[in-house]
C-alpha cells in the first residue's frame, strides 16, 4: 500500500513550475493493514500511469478515494498534500459543502471570478467529503465548474462515500454528474477502499473485552 501511495505522490508532484506552498493539516500516512486497498490506473485510451504522447509534464492527474466512512480516505488524501508541499507546490483542502457554500456566497456577493480563480489556483487541489452532506442546489453547478476549469491543467483530489455509479443520484443531475466523471477520471486513479471503521475500532475492542469479562464472571 505505501508504495502505490509514494507512486501517486510522485506522479502527483512531478510539475515543473514551482508555486508558493500552502500546508494542509497535521496528519501522516501510516500503514493500515486490515484496510484492503485497490488501486486503479485510468486513462481513456489505457489503464496506465503514463500520460499519452505529447501530453506533456504539465497535465493534472487525479486521485479519487472511494470506501466507506473511517476507513482512511481524508488521511491519505492529506497526506498526498502533504507530499505535494514538501515538492514546493501550492495546496489547498476543503470539504466539497465548504467549496459549495463559498461558491454560494461568491455568487450572492458577485464575486464568481474571483471565487473560481481562487479555486483554479492550487495545483493540488483536495475536496473531502464528497456525499456525506446534501449539496445545495447549485452546489453541484458550482463543483463542476471547478473541476472542469482545472481540468488537464492542475491536480485535484476527490474522497467520497458514494460508489461512481451512484453518482448521478447522489447529484441530482445525470448529466452534471456524467460530465464531472468524464473530466475526473480521464487521468485519474481511483482508489477503492474497503474495512471496518477506525474510528469505532476502540469502541468495538472494548465492547468485546466487558462481554469477555462477563463471560468469564458468569462461567
Amino acid at each position: 500500500m505505501l508504495r502505490q501511495i509514494g507512486e501517486l505522490a510522485t506522479r502527483l508532484t512531478c510539475w515543473s513550475e514551482p508555486w508558493r506552498t500552502r500546508a494542509v493539516g497535521g496528519l501522516f500516512l501510516r500503514s493500515r493493514k486490515t484496510s484492503r486497498i485497490s488501486f486503479r490506473a485510468w486513462t481513456r485510451s489505457s489503464e496506465s500511469w503514463e500520460a499519452p504522447p505529447g501530453a506533456g509534464g504539465s497535465t493534472g492527474w487525479n486521485v479519487l478515494f472511494v470506501g466507506p466512512p473511517g476507513v482512511g480516505k481524508t488521511m491519505l488524501s492529506v497526506a498526498l498534500g502533504r507530499a505535494a508541499v514538501d515538492a514546493g507546490h501550492r495546496v489547498y483542502f476543503t470539504t466539497a459543502a465548504e467549496l459549495a457554500a463559498k461558491c454560494h456566497k461568491a455568487a450572492l456577493e458577485g464575486r464568481w471570478k474571483t471565487c473560481m480563480r481562487f479555486f483554479a489556483g492550487p495545483k493540488l487541489l483536495i475536496i473531502d467529503e464528497l456525499g456525506y452532506l446534501p449539496l445545495p442546489e447549485d452546489g453541484a453547478s458550482a463543483l463542476f465548474q471547478v473541476i472542469n476549469q482545472r481540468y488537464l491543467k492542475s491536480s485535484t483530489i476527490l474522497t467520497t462515500n458514494v460508489g461512481i455509479a451512484d453518482w448521478a443520484g447522489a447529484f441530482g443531475d445525470a448529466t452534471v454528474a456524467a460530465a464531472m466523471l468524464d473530466r475526473l477520471l480521464h487521468r485519474a486513479a481511483v482508489a477503492g477502499i474497503d474495512g471496518p471503521s477506525y474510528r469505532l475500532r476502540g469502541h468495538r475492542n472494548q465492547a468485546e473485552a466487558l462481554r469477555a469479562g462477563v463471560n468469564a464472571r458468569v462461567s
